[in-house]
């Protein structure tokens, strides 16, 4: 059997209603992280209605939706939580209307990212109406706390729920071009102790705040000279928090302490990005902490991991890559953009930490991520939910 294009796009549109409706009702469900709870019921309904061979919610609240019992696995994955909607004032509608309108589904999460889910429930519906029969065994996952810890969704699916695929989608938006790749992040703590006295002597004492200072100037160096890759670009690191504190505000500030956002690409690692800092504090009385995440889930399950969220890139030649290029041009004739995302994903775990072959593929624009007046085009939904089902024949 042939992969069938024509089928498959006659299908995703047939369904377009179908797949717009679906994401209007998850919308329409607030569900920031560790919130998730309601929005994760309905995509299981939804995908037990489309005809889904077994849906579960595992422990940390994911929703893991099967079809086919084939040797190898291909999932598709989307987070479910979304960030809040920031100033309501800066919204032209109500950001959880979920209303369909002049081609688009509005509201917060259609771009990120519960667009990408719903189209890939459509997927599921598609490949069961064409009797899909070929040994793979085709998953989506409806992820959680992705916005608070990138990929600590997959390192409990993998860890815990012992699914390992071994072939991945993201369905993070790229504005229906395929992405292989992005810089890692880390989020490290700079801490500095001084020595407190009177105010109206400060001489006497070591002002933790001018240590802070002196270290941040050097900071704002270090990034200009950090590495660059052709592909993803260059790392680059900044302060996106100071604290400080002192007996009084009369008296010399006896600790502070800056966070940095650290953007690492190809090349750079955990370790060549703490001693960079290490080599800026080492006269200094400071410590740097590389920060853990552990929060409990709206299932109540308490879980963690460190917060490194490593660089990851596919090759270009690469069967995931290929296979989905194939794929994009059999439904589309036309040639896809093959590029890579500007924030980071699960990806940092689904490849950068479990090597999964992994692939970027989803509807929207990344622009509208965490932005107000979140839209996502209903024709990127058909495009993608066409998408997700033909790469499970190709791969």
């Amino acid at each position: 059997m042939n992969e069938p294009y024509s089928k498959i796009n006659e299908l995703a549109a047939k369904y377009k209603d179908y797949t717009a409706t679906n994401l209007s009702k998850l919308v329409k469900i607030k569900s920031t992280s560790m919130n998730e709870k309601d929005v994760q019921l309905e995509l299981k309904r939804q995908m037990e209605e489309a005809g889904f061979d077994e849906v579960k919610i595992d422990g940390l609240g994911n929703v893991i939706g099967r079809i086919g019992n084939g040797k190898r696995i291909l999932a598709i994955d989307g987070h479910m939580d979304t960030v809040d909607v920031g100033n309501i004032d800066n919204w032209n509608t109500d950001p959880f209307s979920g209303e369909i309108k002049d081609g688009f589904v509005h509201g917060r999460g259609t771009v990120d990212q519960k667009g990408g889910p719903a189209a890939a429930v459509t997927s599921g519906k598609i490949l069961k109406e064409l009797g899909f029969d070929r040994d793979l065994t085709f998953y989506v996952v409806g992820s959680v706390m992705e916005e608070d810890c990138d990929g600590l969704c997959w390192k409990y699916l993998v860890e815990e729920e012992k699914l390992k695929p071994d072939f991945v989608i993201s369905t993070e938006p790229t504005n229906l071009n395929i992405y292989r790749g992005h810089r890692g992040r880390m989020e490290i703590v700079v801490k500095f102790r001084g020595f407190s006295c009177h105010g109206s002597a400060p001489e006497r004492g070591k002002n933790a705040i001018y240590m802070a200072a002196k270290a941040a100037l050097e900071i704002e160096k270090l990034n200009e000279r950090l590495i660059s890759d052709e592909f993803l670009g260059k790392g680059t690191v900044t302060i996106s928090e100071i604290k400080s504190g002192s007996p009084s505000l009369c008296a010399v500030a006896d600790y502070a302490e800056f966070h940095l956002d650290r953007r690492l690409t190809w090349g750079e690692t955990k370790e060549s990005a703490v001693a960079q800092v290490e080599e800026i504090i080492k006269d200094m009385d400071a410590k740097i902490e590389v920060l853990y995440y552990e929060e409990n889930a709206y299932t109540g399950l308490k879980y963690g991991m460190e917060k490194y969220y490593p660089t990851w890139k596919i090759s270009e030649d690469h069967p995931v890559v290929v296979a989905g290029v194939n794929a994009f041009e059999g439904l589309f004739n036309k040639k896809p953009l093959v590029d890579k995302w500007t924030f980071s994903t699960n990806g940092v775990t689904i490849n950068g930490y479990y090597g999964i072959p992994l692939i970027g593929f989803g509807p929207g624009n990344e622009v509208l991520a965490h932005a107000p007046n979140e839209k996502v085009p209903v024709s990127d939904l058909v495009a993608a939910s066409a998408f997700y089902a033909a790469y499970a024949y190709l791969i």
